[in-house]
């Protein structure tokens, strides 16, 4: 939307400057951008008597400007275009006021106010332009909180202006509530003032990483290095804990919430949980490759691992080594030889597979490209017999910027088409900068992150936390390793490796490939089918077989009072009698298609739920199995939703960001919408005769139900996206009995001060619809990825 005194600026600078050498103009349309800063810069350089101008505010601008003493707004200024200038900076960042002939001198004072600069009792200062200010005015820096921005990081950018913008080496910097490169770079600036570095630059380089080493912190400490600290902490939370995102403070005084946020990260970033803020830990916090001289385990290199590298690989301790599946030139060594991944794994290694075709700029990223590696994947990986299930990690290895990430995500949509087209038997992963691997995790559901953190320029690793589903964070290039015997020299990036048990990817152990990646969870449901088949023989029981595996398989969980409200009680006989026979109820599995982690308590107790109570017949309606699954999960989102609504005053947007996305923390998680839609399916197979153990084999086995799970989920429950979002809401405010306990427990459980949902919501229908919007379109894009 045209803004008109932006409109009057971008007029009035054209105008003004048209025939000055070097100037180029501003689009006219009344949207600021850095077009028309770059035209008042240029401007201004011309009032400052530099030419040719150009689009830039360096140091000859800066030296010229620091001459004049500060702008004001009075009628002695020397040049009155200058002031004209800051007018209309002034619009393009929303101050307006009354100009007047100039600029208005309380806009400028309300700019130093939220830039964090503004000083008690200096009123001329504060309605005066510095030379400082005016290069901040011409930037695209906000001062306000902005989307996705919160108070917190907006008051950490206040108090590091405010403390440090007139020392030399310090910009003012935004103050929008957001972590950004600029404000990583005014932090490590911060930091090395504070630790004596002679020439601040806010590069991590080696003065700063000693320096750093005699600043280590522990609880009780106090002072502007726990500040900074704190600071960075608050930049890289949250730290993902289960469904749960930890977050902490920005504070003075290292106490014990400190503590207990350090140790979380510090296990998040597979570093000795000590609790500390030593060396390690701040590294981890300021650059992406962390200490890059740390301790690791993992590896990756483009030279073919024969016996004398395995073995010197494993006799340095490495456990893993990432390999590649494919180069275009057959001379290049690169590509996996036959037979080299059975030398790995005899020497007791793991490895994970790269697929990597050029990638060194976003022209070669396309929708069509990525379809055509992941067909080149899917040979490749079957030819060297990597097991079902792997996953393959498809590299971005350039500094993609964020207005390129649209062709990165079409790029992996077309991953998961090719791999979808050869029936899914492998994983997509990312390789890429921070932000590559969050947007690839997010929007097409990559399973693991390899970050490139040793590239830690990237603006892709700037201000950027690590991903929630990292599992390896290549950290330093080694060069010429003289291996010896036939192993000749190697170059080896040094690779920091998230084991399974603690969040990442196994890797591949085995070439001995399995039917399925669940192939043990359709074992263990066989053998439970059968013992209930002799219970069932044995007792008196109108349960089914296939609802007593249910039971047995949901009681520990999901048995206690209020599900037995809900969904009926357990048959604590059956699950006495199947403990006699040695069950157990079994914690975890992989799916087949997106390669993550499935509970079969909360996946059989949805299941169970759909079963007992069939499905309404009228579209819009939701029953007591819908709250076993998919609604008692968006109850429990919808609260928190309400606790986090200061931060998302937008419901569709607070899904957007937070429902079922792989990698993001979250009560309703990607992991729960992949229960709810398979729990649902099992349950209508089972309900129309088909045995739960049948139905089990064909889901996650050769008969690929899992493949298009999603859709079918959608159109056998929700109908239509209009459907769905009525589904949503009704669930959120019916009133039955029954409805209102479960209601109530799920969303008390979440802190939330109120079960009664409308009158707890500021802006009632609209605002609970736009909430309720968000959850259809969802659903509806998780069918759409499978067409």
């Amino acid at each position: 939307m045209a803004d008109a005194k932006v409109l009057e600026g971008q007029k009035w600078v054209n105008a003004t400057y048209a025939g000055v050498s070097g100037y180029v103009k501003c689009p006219e349309n009344g949207q600021t951008s850095w077009a028309t800063m770059n035209s008042l810069i240029m401007g201004l350089q011309h009032e400052l008597g530099i030419s040719p101008v150009v689009a830039s505010f360096g140091a000859t601008t800066m030296s010229k400007l620091e001459a004049l003493k500060g702008i004001t707004d009075g009628e002695n200024q020397p040049n009155k275009n200058i002031p004209y200038i800051v007018r209309y900076g002034l619009f393009c960042k929303g101050y307006w006021g009354e100009a007047g002939d100039t600029f208005n001198a309380d806009a400028v004072e309300s700019m130093k106010k939220n830039m964090g600069i503004w000083q008690e009792g200096q009123e001329g200062w504060n309605r005066m332009v510095q030379a400082k200010v005016f290069k901040a005015l011409l930037t695209m820096d906000a001062y306000v909180v902005v989307a996705g921005g919160t108070d917190k990081i907006r008051g950490i950018q206040q108090w590091l202006n405010g403390l440090y913008w007139e020392k030399s080496a310090y910009s003012i910097g935004p103050c929008d509530g957001l972590y950004s490169r600029d404000v990583q770079k005014s932090l490590v600036i911060a930091l090395q003032y504070e630790m004596g570095i002679a020439s601040p630059n806010g590069n991590f380089g080696p003065g700063t990483q000693a320096a750093l080493k005699n600043h280590t912190l522990a609880q009780g400490a106090t002072g502007i290095m726990v500040r900074l600290f704190t600071a960075a902490c608050v930049f890289n939370e949250p730290v993902p804990v289960g469904e749960y995102a930890e977050r902490t403070n920005f504070t003075s005084t290292f106490d014990a919430d400190i503590t207990r946020y350090v140790k979380l990260f510090q296990s998040f970033s597979y570093l000795p949980d000590s609790g500390n803020g030593d060396y390690d830990t701040w590294c981890q916090l300021l650059v992406s490759m962390g200490n890059p001289d740390r301790k690791v385990f993992g590896s990756d290199t483009r030279f073919v691992i024969n016996a004398d590298r395995a073995a010197w690989l494993k006799n340095h301790d490495y456990q893993i080594v990432g390999r590649y599946l494919y180069s275009s030139d057959p001379n290049y060594e690169k590509e996996i030889k036959p037979g080299e991944l059975e030398v790995i794994l005899d020497a007791g290694l793991r490895f994970f597979p790269i697929m990597q075709v050029h990638g060194r700029d976003v022209t070669e990223y396309q929708y069509t490209t990525g379809f055509q590696h992941a067909l080149i994947a899917h040979e490749k990986a079957t030819t060297f017999g990597i097991p079902r299930g792997s996953v393959i990690y498809f590299a971005v290895d350039y500094d993609a910027t964020q207005d390129q990430m649209d062709y990165i995500v079409k790029y992996f949509n077309g991953v998961v088409a090719g791999l979808a087209d050869r029936g899914k038997k492998y994983v997509h992963g990312v390789y890429g900068s921070r932000n590559v691997c969050i947007n690839a995790t997010n929007k097409t559901y990559a399973r693991y992150s390899f970050v490139s953190g040793m590239s830690w320029g990237f603006s892709g690793n700037l201000g950027f936390p690590l991903p929630a589903n990292w599992s390896l964070n290549q950290i330093k290039e080694i060069s010429g390793i003289e291996i010896g015997g036939a192993g000749g020299k190697i170059d080896l990036d040094n690779t920091v490796w998230r084991p399974r048990e603690d969040g990442g990817d196994p890797g591949v152990s085995s070439l001995a490939g399995v039917a399925s990646p669940a192939a043990d969870f359709i074992s263990y449901i066989d053998q439970l089918y059968a013992t209930a088949q002799d219970y069932k023989a044995a007792h008196s029981t109108h349960r089914s077989a296939s609802q007593l595996v249910m039971e047995y398989v949901r009681h520990e969980d999901y048995g206690g009072l209020n599900w037995g409200i809900l969904i009926g009680p357990y048959d604590r006989d059956w699950v006495a009698y199947a403990n006699s026979k040695g069950h157990k109820v079994k914690e975890e599995f992989i799916d087949p298609s997106s390669g993550y982690e499935m509970g079969p308590e909360h996946l059989l107790a949805t299941a169970n739920g759909h079963l007992l109570f069939t499905q309404p017949t009228n579209n819009k309606s939701v029953n007591a199995g819908d709250i076993a699954g998919w609604a008692g999960d968006l109850m429990t989102f919808y609260a928190n939703w309400r606790n986090d609504e200061q931060q998302y005053a937008s419901g569709k947007a607070y899904c957007d960001a937070k429902l079922a996305k792989p990698g993001v923390s979250s009560s309703f998680s990607f992991k729960d919408l992949l229960e709810d839609a398979d729990g649902y399916l099992i349950a209508r197979a089972c309900a129309a005769g088909t045995p739960i153990n049948q139905i089990v084999r064909e889901h996650y086995g050769n008969g690929g139900g899992h493949l298009t799970r999603f859709t079918q989920y959608f159109n056998k429950r929700f109908f239509t996206a209009a459907d769905c979002r009525d589904q949503a809401y009704n669930a959120l405010t019916m009133e039955n009995e029954t409805y209102n306990v479960a209601r109530t427990a799920l969303i008390l459980a979440t802190g939330a001060q109120s079960p009664t949902v409308l009158a707890n919501l500021p802006g009632g229908f609209d605002k609970l619809q736009n909430f309720c919007q968000g959850f259809a379109d969802t659903i509806v894009a998780r069918a759409g990825a499978e067409s």
